[in-house]
C-alpha cells in the first residue's frame, strides 16, 4: 500500500515543517538531510527509521510510505548518500539500497521487527551508517 501522492504534496507543506521540530529526537522518526540533485538546495525530511543491520554494520531502514518515487530518495542516490539526525544525534548514511519491506524486515533491529512487520508498507530503503 501507498500513501496517496496529494497526502506527500500536503505533508511537504503543512506536517513535515512541524514534524521536523520534533522528529530528530522521537523514536522511529529521523530527519534526513539531503542536498538537491539539480538544485544543490540543502533539505531536512522527516522519516520514520528503524535501526538495522545492513551487510553486517550498522544502519537504518526507512520504509516508502509514498512509494520509491520520492525525491529525498532521489537525492540521496544521486548523491550516494546523507546525513541523519536521531535521538539527537547527527551521523552520515550511505548506499540506499530500495528492497522490499520482507526483504529489510531480516535487517531491522530484533525489537522493532514486529512493529515494522505490521505496517502496511510494500518497500523500504536501507542505508548504511558512516559515521
Amino acid at each position: 500500500m501507498e500513501l496517496p501522492q496529494g497526502l506527500a504534496r500536503f505533508n511537504r507543506h503543512v506536517t513535515n515543517p512541524v514534524q521536523r521540530l520534533w522528529a530528530g529526537w522521537a523514536p522511529t522518526f529521523c530527519i534526513l538531510e539531503h542536498v538537491g540533485r539539480r538544485s544543490g538546495k540543502p533539505y531536512r525530511t522527516p522519516v520514520t527509521v528503524f535501526s538495522a543491520e545492513v551487510d553486517g554494520k550498522p544502519g537504518v531502514a526507512i520504509l516508502l510510505t509514498y512509494g520509491p518515487d520520492r525525491d529525498w530518495l532521489k537525492n540521496l542516490t544521486a548523491a550516494g548518500g546523507g546525513r541523519m539526525r536521531r535521538y539527537g544525534k547527527t551521523f552520515g548514511v550511505a548506499d540506499p539500497r530500495v528492497v522490499s519491506k520482507a526483504d529489510a524486515a531480516a535487517h531491522v533491529a530484533r525489537r522493532w521487527r514486529p512493529i515494522f512487520a505490521r505496517l502496511p508498507f510494500e518497500q523500504a530503503v536501507l542505508l548504511s551508517k558512516t559515521d
